[in-house]
């Protein structure tokens, strides 16, 4: 897909955001928007050292505005379409290559679709996870498999243009309903 480019929301991750940036950079190729959420240690310094193209948020204002900010800088820098990626590493970049392709629809949004039992994800994160999409579910009238998933392909002009407003982690949710609510392509794909 042309016209893309990789957006890594980052907080206080100065030992991982270099690997993911080197991963994105290998496996996508292209530009990486790291956006610093007000991180205290050397978040900012490592982006920048990794080659990314550095937004900057002086405190820490959630991953919603994070998000929001990296498909402003996006747009700015004449993108179409981002695939987000968690500064934690856990999404390597060949997870988020299948994303970015998982749609012929530069419209589509397309949710990454993790398998949390065969991951190994704690109870809790399972559980939590089920209640976020069973409620999702029932707001969207249609099923969702993960609606928590970092690892998203966001079309950016029609994203920005759905006004979401959510700062933190409600941002992926909000975007998702108010998606669906626009008659944007949701697709769903495993990770």
């Amino acid at each position: 897909m042309q016209n893309t480019c990789s957006l890594v929301p980052a907080f206080d991750a100065a030992e991982t955001v270099g690997a993911v940036v080197r991963d994105l950079r290998a496996v996508i190729g292209g530009a990486v928007i790291v956006v610093d959420d007000g991180s205290r240690d050397a978040t900012a310094d490592i982006a920048r050292a990794r080659g990314a193209t550095l937004v900057r948020h002086t405190v820490n204002r959630g991953k919603g505005a994070a998000i929001r900010s990296g498909l402003v800088e996006a747009a700015r820098l004449g993108f179409d379409v981002i695939v987000t990626a968690d500064a934690d590493g856990q999404h390597p970049g060949t997870s988020a290559r299948s994303v970015l392709d998982g749609s012929d629809d530069r419209r589509a949004l397309v949710l990454g679709v993790r398998d949390l039992v065969h991951d190994g994800a704690p109870k809790s994160n399972r559980v939590g996870n089920g209640v976020s999409n069973f409620f999702l579910s029932m707001f969207a009238r249609r099923p969702l498999r993960d609606t928590q998933c970092g690892l998203r392909r966001y079309p950016v002009a029609e994203t920005l243009a759905l006004g979401a407003e959510a700062n933190g982690y409600a941002f992926e949710a909000e975007v998702v309903l108010r998606a669906i609510a626009a008659g944007l392509p949701i697709v769903e794909l495993p990770v």
